[in-house]
């Protein structure tokens, strides 16, 4: 096994002279990358732009891994630049430098190596719709150490990927461009079952935002002090999820005062819970 540098003159053996150096080229490399870097993120929001909408879920997560590429060649044509290119010093160099990284930046390397895992496994992508520690949102950006999610109301929240590895995440489509929407109705135990279940489900059929490949279904609960009726349909775009629930609560409410089916408010304990 090659021996680490343990001398000014070993040291300095390993790198090139100042003069030998081209900081020209390695400046050159540099913002090559960060150009080829940059240009695949545009083409690939310019694609997503003008191709269907399905499409944006092929297209956009591939952008962080142009960029680690990007980044692991310039790494490659630079460093033969810097140090002689022979197998001691290669060595000796990211020998010394892994465990003054992994002592330094414990965190920030374990957040890289979860950026990797999440390009091979994909939790998460681009497009997606998750739940990360609390966190409910569209994942608008995959970087090599972190997540950014656009959450309801417009605010980005950005989550180091190694969260994952001490937490649930909740992808509520999966790359997919539909997701299920559950509104919930409670209504007093006293009423006609199947009249309330037939108008809830007339409710979704008509609306305009459901997605006709999915036939929706009402789902009745007895709760001890209601009769709880979920709506489980799919809208046409993950988008579109906060337009079509407010469309069927409203809709729904509306529908089922007037075969005089009196509607109830969930009690405080249940609708924190259901926050939590």
């Amino acid at each position: 096994m090659p021996e680490l540098p343990n001398s000014p003159e070993q040291v300095s053996s390993v790198f090139r002279q100042f003069d030998d150096v081209d900081f020209l080229l390695i400046l050159g490399i540099a913002v090559a990358s960060y150009l080829a870097i940059v240009t695949s993120r545009w083409c690939a929001t310019w694609l997503t732009g003008r191709l269907p909408t399905r499409f944006r879920f092929y297209i956009l997560p591939w952008i962080p891994l142009f960029r680690i590429l990007f980044v692991l060649t310039a790494i490659s044509q630079i460093v033969p630049l810097v140090i002689e290119p022979t197998a001691s010093n290669l060595f000796a160099v990211f020998g010394a430098a892994s465990v003054a990284i992994g002592f330094a930046f414990k965190d920030y390397v374990s957040s890289l190596i979860a950026g990797i895992v999440v390009l091979f496994e994909r939790p998460y992508r681009v497009g997606d719709w998750v739940s990360i520690e609390g966190h409910y949102g569209e994942v608008r950006s995959l970087g090599m150490r972190t997540v950014n999610l656009m959450t309801p109301d417009d605010t980005m929240v950005t989550i180091p990927h190694n969260s994952m590895w001490s937490s649930a995440i909740l992808n509520s489509n999966g790359g997919r461009r539909d997701m299920q929407c559950a509104p919930k109705f409670y209504v007093s135990p006293t009423h006609d079952g199947d009249h309330v279940r037939q108008k809830l489900l007339d409710v979704a059929l008509t609306s305009t935002y459901l997605h006709i490949d999915h036939v929706p279904v009402v789902v009745a609960k007895q709760l001890p002090w209601a009769t709880q009726y979920t709506v489980r349909a799919y809208p046409f775009e993950c988008r579109e999820q906060f337009a079509f629930i407010t469309d069927l609560t409203l809709r729904g409410n509306a529908a089922l005062r007037q075969i005089g089916i009196k509607l109830l408010v969930a009690p405080p304990s249940i609708t924190q819970s259901a926050e939590l």
